[in-house]
């Protein structure tokens, strides 16, 4: 046994022990858990959209599918290259290579070393589901979406969102997410910031300086 199975060993006993004997409370579950409005519908997308511009993400509604690849195309703006998920639909990786834009593909069995994403200038990617209450987004490791590592170190995130996907609730989206619980989740709120002791903001700490978003319908 090594020491870290060792040590998660001996965390877990002691905490066996110390809840022998104790009561057991109920969890309140008294919280909002299915909003008012259906997932993907007008005021759930209309919120969502609200929250993510307030975020200062970039959004475009995409109506039909050439509009998504316009859309895809848009956002990319002045990116010279695009890392993409092998997974991702052959038509997105066709938008992000127009204007002259060079994409490379990124897999678990095939990957692009960090040092070299470093050098790339934008993402895209599909997402598993949104939550229009918190303008979240949530992707879950799946080939259309890719590593955690191409969504956190190139600067600009383009993430093609299904209008059906987007949830009301955390816990409707939670939901969705725990049908597949082992796969890894990263949960984005616009572009990454944070602030200094002073309050003041700082973009790209984190994950991408710029998000913009496609929402399919």
């Amino acid at each position: 046994m090594d020491a870290k199975t060792a040590i998660l060993a001996r965390a877990r006993e002691a905490i066996s022990r110390s809840q022998q004997g104790r009561p057991v409370r109920e969890i309140p579950r008294d919280y909002i858990r299915v909003g008012a409005d259906a997932p993907g519908s007008e005021p759930v997308v209309a919120d969502m959209v609200e929250k993510l511009e307030d975020y200062s993400a970039t959004v475009v509604r995409a109506p039909k599918d050439a509009a998504i690849l316009d859309g895809i195309d848009e956002l990319l703006g002045e990116a010279r290259t695009v890392v993409v998920p092998a997974g991702l639909p052959a038509a997105y990786k066709e938008a992000a290579a127009r204007n002259g834009r060079k994409v490379v593909e990124d897999s678990r069995e095939q990957q692009i070393p960090t040092l070299e994403l470093n050098e790339i200038d934008a993402v895209v990617t599909c997402s598993r589901v949104g939550v229009s209450l918190s303008g979240t987004i949530c992707l879950d490791g799946e080939p259309d979406q890719g590593r955690r590592a191409i969504t956190l170190v190139p600067d600009k995130h383009v993430i093609v969102l299904e209008r059906e996907m987007i949830m009301p609730t955390v816990p409707q989206a939670v939901d969705v997410l725990g049908r597949h619980p082992t796969r890894p989740m990263t949960w984005i709120a616009g572009p990454s910031a944070t602030s200094d002791i002073e309050l003041v903001r700082v973009n790209g700490v984190h994950g991408p300086r710029n998000l913009g978003v496609v929402i399919a319908h």
